[in-house]
């Protein structure tokens, strides 16, 4: 059974395989995908009533956004887009947000496991 407890605290970031090139994909410009490829950032993430709360947090930025499970909502992600964006907690226990803008789409999926939380797209 899916459970969206399991993703609240704070999590830091060991690995950003691939980030770079994500960000390239984003049109993120050089300059700054070489300062978030550089970044180490930490990822809270708390709940007050059926509100969820993620906040970014580096040397570099820090954002945050609030959501409702399966609502949409209108984010400003830390690299200046403004998204239409909505999060969605499968059964196998996964966090997805899909991120849409311009014609455009991105989606984040992520996972605990075994204590630690994963980008698993």
């Amino acid at each position: 059974m899916a459970n969206l407890d399991a993703f609240l605290g704070r999590w830091c970031l060991e690995s950003s395989k691939g980030f770079e090139d994500f960000m390239k994909e984003l049109g993120v410009n050089m300059a700054m995908r070489k300062m978030g490829s550089m970044a180490k950032p930490d990822v809270i993430i708390c709940k007050d009533g059926d509100m969820f709360k993620v906040k970014t947090e580096s040397t570099f930025k820090t954002s945050e956004f609030s959501f409702k499970l399966g609502e949409q909502f209108t984010e400003d992600t830390i690299d200046g887009r403004k998204t239409e964006t909505i999060v969605t907690l499968g059964d196998d226990n996964v966090l997805t947000q899909v991120q849409k803008w311009d014609g455009k789409e991105a989606t984040i999926t992520r996972k605990v496991v075994d204590g630690k939380m994963w980008n698993v797209s």
